[in-house]
């Protein structure tokens, strides 16, 4: 890699605000202009842009030899993706809908997750699979799950949730540069899109220059005395507007973004838990054998002693309404995570 790597613990001083899709293009770029092993696979990435705008102008500056439409089997330009980075590329591919990846299982888990171990040691698979994920535009079960959890149990991969655009590019360069698997998952109510609009939250200030968010870092958006609330993805920009909604009740909320589950960062979680005594955690994947299972097991297993309530939100285990007051229903809202945080607190 030419230029070298600078880490921001926090967003340096900038006037420039990105939404998160230009944030990620931004770095996309930034690493095919130095690396010419790294390029982008998926469908309608080329001409389209991508449909959440992951790639919009990354064709224009690069060409079709390094982004690439592919056609529409998983299977087959995944399974590309994986032999290309063993071959000492660095590609990209991207899953359209997180929820299509069952059509390419065997590509993802046995192959891409795991063919350093079962090689031995003997290459590495240093490619990324960038993913949308998440609900709340009302397009049902086969395109609106959340899945982090899914990939997160499987040994081999890394697995990022930016929730911000300073967080977007400063993952997307780690993400690039890291020699394993990466899953990259974006929220598509996260990117800014006009047709699908953000909460405020996510267009943030963005350093121009490369720089690199160390995976297994998570970051306390806002510091509280009185409750943990741990999330990521869209559910950090909730759990916020909730967080303010509760300073009117005197009820000081910490709010943590996990911002990467592989590596999961246990400590700053058990930091937390052991100065307020009280742990939410909400997800937009589904409950069972999930994540919010998985940090409260961590929590009672790390701080027990300090820990005197918890309690989950996330997607009963059924499957996306299609209907929007359904889905609305499911999925935790604002108003949700306040009224868990006061049930916590009484």
């Amino acid at each position: 890699m030419a230029t070298e790597s600078r880490d921001y613990t926090e967003a340096t001083e900038t006037d420039r605000e990105l939404t998160m899709s230009r944030a990620m293009v931004e770095a996309i770029a930034w690493e095919m202009r130095e690396n010419e092993e790294v390029f982008y696979m998926g469908e309608d990435v080329a001409d389209y842009g991508g449909i959440f705008s992951s790639t919009t102008g990354l064709l224009d500056e690069f060409g079709r030899d390094r982004v690439m439409d592919v056609p529409i089997s998983e299977t087959a330009y995944l399974g590309a993706a994986v032999g290309a980075a063993q071959a000492g590329m660095r590609p990209i591919a991207e899953l359209m809908f997180v929820d299509f990846f069952g059509v390419a299982m065997d590509q993802l888990y046995n192959n891409m997750a795991k063919n350093t171990y079962m090689s031995g040691g003997s290459f590495s698979v240093p490619m990324v699979l960038t993913t949308a994920v998440g609900g709340t535009y009302n397009d049902a079960g086969q395109h609106s799950q959340t899945l982090y959890g899914t990939f997160a149990h499987l040994p081999g991969m890394k697995v990022v949730v930016p929730s911000t655009a300073y967080d977007a590019k400063g993952l997307m360069h780690s993400a690039i540069r890291d020699d394993d698997p990466v899953v990259y998952m974006f929220h598509k109510r996260l990117m800014g899109l006009g047709w699908m609009p953000s909460p405020s939250g996510p267009k943030t200030g963005v350093p121009k220059d490369d720089y690199t968010i160390p995976f297994g870092e998570a970051d306390v958006k806002r510091p509280g005395d009185d409750v943990t609330v741990v999330t990521l993805g869209l559910h950090v920009h909730r759990a916020m507007e909730a967080a303010e909604q509760l300073d009117d009740d005197g009820i000081d909320a910490e709010v943590i973004d996990l911002r990467t589950l592989v590596p999961l960062d246990t400590e700053t979680v058990l930091d937390s838990v052991r100065k307020t005594g009280k742990l939410l955690v909400v997800d937009e994947d589904y409950q069972s054998f999930g994540v919010t299972g998985e940090i409260i097991a961590r929590a009672a297993e790390g701080a027990l002693d300090d820990l005197s309530a918890v309690k989950r939100l996330a997607i009963p285990d059924v499957p996306i309404p299609y209907a929007r007051s359904l889905e609305d229903e499911v999925n935790p809202g604002t108003e949700d995570i306040a009224a868990a945080v006061r049930e916590l607190h009484e």
